[in-house]
């Protein structure tokens, strides 16, 4: 079959559905359609604006901000810089086999259902739900990581008052449906990128003794002779490395928001050649320049978890410079990031569920879409999770969001490393029914080698969470620690095994290349000229292309 349409004929992307068709998919309801409102830049920021706490945190940040402090104290700049570079280079060859998947099918649920179609629809089940739970469990936290971070500046005020006017914005922007979404996630994403960008120019300052509030002067690379470059020798650098996978989180979503996107074709794979060089510029470069300007060995740093901003290395390192004013700002732009995947969450898990429901693995009504594209059950169900905040305001408060938590924890290894999987399994189907590469309008740049790389640095961080769980640094083995990281794996299995047992086995163990759905929801797009004019590479473009890399 050739994708290409007939010369000059042109695809309206408002005919087509959710799904990618130009008709309702199997098991949907006709009662509205996703919209189709994201544009480019919306595409640009959702992709390295996400993120989560806890060992998580996304794409700029409170991951990035906070939750590096406890790996640089616990692995030391050193372990901090390999290992936010190896992930980076994972979600590199990641997002590119997400990418080729989703400019082909645009489709609803994004890598949940390229599972369910490429590898077995078991486990495609049991990621689509895991994703879905991860999202809707961490909402409540990041609302009141929110309200944590406003006493930095107002200890006086119930943190039930600012948890109450988090969530009522929240359900503003969901009024505003997907536009509201990325307009919000843009605007936010910027704030990051500056914030960013003006830390790495002031620690390049601070580090060259340029700061006269700074008694310590010229600092240079002290800081990596003394304490070191790396502490607690491999199980340091195993935390680092675990640390950073799940600092990369929810960068995928970028896939997700294909089906709503209103030229996939043109903004996915832009959206996602410029993630990594976004990604591995904004954290490579801030955590250097980190662990130039601050000890790895400071005390401060054993807090740094969750919202708690006062333990975050960001603002530990303007303090140490001895800057006023300036700790504040960024302890507002920490705000801005905890809010930022609040947001998140309930795009990511509205969408999956909705998905989930179209094929038929969950309750019917999750397949609602109003006239304005709005999946108004799966907003409600989101927010209603919104409402566990509460629960911190109980003495035990800590404990129940600790558990909820860990239903999330190893949900973007499995992910990861089904995407990868599925592009495999995906390019093996293509060539067993006779398919040319050319036919495809976009093209994962490293092929299937770079998938295959890919799933294996997820198995090997699923094995080294498994290490770093089990045998915690600075501690003994712990049975509870143990849980908290690695009970979604627990959760998956069942739900894997659940829903196996519940299509008795339908399907096998894995779909077969030779039976492999290549049609349903495909999008068919000629490939405009200009496009194949910008893969030629020159030393003339080299300019415009780097520029292209970052704005």
């Amino acid at each position: 079959m050739d994708l290409k349409e007939s010369a000059g004929e042109k695809v309206n992307p408002e005919k087509y559905d959710s799904d990618g068709s130009n008709g309702v998919a199997e098991g949907e309801v006709e009662n509205g359609k996703l919209e189709r409102g994201l544009k480019g830049r919306h595409m640009q920021m959702i992709a390295i604006g996400m993120k989560k706490q806890r060992l998580t945190g996304g794409s700029i940040g409170a991951g990035l901000f906070v939750g590096s402090g406890s790996a640089l104290h616990n692995g030391g700049p050193g372990s901090v810089l390999i290992g936010f570079m190896i992930v980076g280079v994972m979600l590199l060859f990641t997002v590119q086999a997400l990418g080729e998947l989703a400019v082909l099918y645009p489709v609803n649920g994004a890598f949940f259902t390229y599972t369910c179609r490429f590898l077995d629809e078991s486990w495609g089940f049991a990621m689509g739900w895991d994703y879905a739970l991860s999202w809707l469990t961490v909402l409540p936290f990041e609302i009141t990581a929110a309200g944590i971070t406003i006493s930095y500046w107002r200890d006086d005020i119930n943190i039930g008052v600012w948890i109450a006017v988090f969530l009522f914005i929240l359900v503003v922007v969901q009024i505003f449906g997907v536009k509201g979404y990325g307009e919000v996630e843009f605007a936010l994403g910027l704030i990051k990128i500056v914030a960013v960008v003006g830390f790495i120019i002031f620690g390049i300052v601070v580090d060259c003794g340029g700061v006269k509030s700074d008694p310590r002067g010229y600092i240079g690379a002290h800081y990596w002779h003394d304490p070191g470059a790396f502490r607690n020798s491999f199980k340091g650098f195993a935390s680092v490395f675990v640390t950073a996978a799940f600092a990369f989180g929810g960068t995928e979503l970028v896939g997700l928001a294909a089906a709503e996107a209103a030229d996939p074709r043109k903004t996915l794979p832009t959206a996602t050649k410029q993630v990594f060089w976004r990604i591995a510029t904004f954290y490579v470069l801030s955590l250097f320049i980190v662990g130039l300007i601050l000890p790895s060995d400071s005390e401060d740093l054993l807090g740094a978890s969750g919202a708690n901003t006062k333990a975050s290395p960001f603002v530990l390192a303007i303090q140490a410079a001895g800057v006023k004013g300036l700790p504040s700002v960024f302890n507002a732009v920490i705000t801005i990031s905890v809010l930022s995947v609040a947001n998140s969450c309930t795009y990511g898990s509205t969408r999956t569920m909705q998905a989930l429901g179209v094929r038929h693995m969950g309750p019917k009504f999750l397949t609602y879409i109003d006239k304005k594209g709005r999946p108004v059950w799966c907003v409600i169900i989101q927010i209603a999770f919104g409402l566990l905040a509460f629960i911190g305001e109980a003495s035990k408060g800590s404990t129940v969001f600790t558990w909820l938590l860990s239903l999330s924890g190893l949900s973007y290894f499995f992910v990861w490393g089904s995407i990868c999987l599925s592009h495999i399994r995906f390019r093996a189907g293509w060539k067993a029914q006779g398919r040319s590469l050319d036919e495809l309008p976009y093209r994962a740049s490293f092929g299937v080698i770079g998938s295959w790389i890919g799933f294996f640095l997820a198995c090997i961080a699923l094995i080294a969470t498994f290490y770093v769980s089990l045998f915690p640094v600075g501690g003994p083995a712990d049975a509870e620690n143990f849980f908290e990281n690695y009970l979604a794996a627990v959760v998956v299995l069942l739900l894997y095994g659940g829903w196996k047992a519940y299509t008795r086995g339908r399907g096998g163990l894995f779909v077969r290349a030779s039976k492999m759905d290549l049609d349903t929801g495909i999008r068919h797009l000629d490939l405009d000229p200009l496009d194949n004019a910008h893969r030629k590479k020159s030393l003339a473009n080299l300019p415009g292309r780097l520029v292209r890399a970052y704005v």
